[in-house]
């Protein structure tokens, strides 16, 4: 049997890390897991340059020796992507680990009353951010033979939830990129895979779609299916410190759910 032409797995006390969202909620709290798993470079991006400073005190407060560095851009558009990936190889010297964890400010409402002029608008600042800095950071992982990808969609990629036919649409757009990556891109060493929680404690995203309306009253029912409780953004930082680790070094391609319960998705 031949061996591929790969790298060892990095040990995470040599990594660069690009989390892209990482000024709060999900993306925040795995920066944090990161620096505090001995990595020596992060840098961190956001649209809001007060909140991009809280955060990097944040993580320099994790790990004192990890240089943190805050980039403002929008992932959600094309020259956002591409701004973001120079950046980062130049920075931080190569993007070993990519964490994208964009949001888009959306709640669930039922296909009916959604204006047709906002289905392309949310499809598109949901699913494309992972997709355009993929194809941007992917070439560099490919001549470094290794890397690592963690992308963030959400349960409503596997289970029909009603207000979510947009969002989900989108979500599923991800794993299903996130997926087919990994089957291409092993061959070079790079390992694709995608988190899929459905409520968050403490994030932007549950706040605003739990505060009023439609989907206040569905999420509260689903938060009552979560008999292991509802996560904090920390659970699913522990998992996206673990795949992106050595120790997942054979695990690829898949969407992993962290929901407390609420569904088997």
């Amino acid at each position: 049997m031949t061996t591929p032409d790969i790298a060892l797995p990095k040990d995470l006390k040599d990594c660069g890390v690009l989390v892209v969202g990482g000024t709060a909620g999900i993306g925040l709290a795995t920066a944090v897991g990161l620096a505090e798993a001995g990595t020596p470079r992060v840098m961190i991006v956001g649209r809001s340059a007060e909140r991009g400073r809280t955060a990097q005190e944040r993580i320099s407060s994790a790990n004192p020796s990890c240089t943190v560095t805050f980039l403002s851009a929008d992932a959600t558009t094309l020259d956002g992507a591409v701004y973001i990936a120079s950046e980062a190889e130049r920075i931080l010297g190569g993007v070993d680990v990519l964490v994208s964890t964009t949001a888009a400010d959306v709640r669930p409402e039922l296909f009916a009353n959604i204006p047709t002029d906002d289905i392309a608008r949310t499809f598109n600042q949901l699913a494309l951010p992972s997709m355009y800095l993929a194809s941007e950071i992917v070439p560099h992982m490919t001549t470094r033979k290794g890397g690592v990808i963690i992308n963030v969609a959400s349960d409503a990629a596997k289970t029909a939830t009603p207000g979510e036919s947009v969002i989900g649409a989108a979500k599923a757009a991800i794993v299903m990129f996130s997926r087919t990556l990994a089957i291409e891109a092993k061959r070079h060493g790079i390992r694709v895979n995608v988190l899929t929680p459905s409520l968050v404690n403490g994030t932007g995203s549950t706040e605003r779609i739990t505060s009023d309306g439609f989907s206040a009253k569905l999420f509260a029912k689903a938060a009552k299916q979560a008999h292991l409780g509802v996560p904090e953004s920390e659970d699913l930082a522990a998992l996206a410190v673990f795949l992106a680790s050595p120790a997942a070094r054979r695990l690829t391609g898949q969407a992993i759910s962290v929901n407390g319960g609420i569904s088997a998705a």
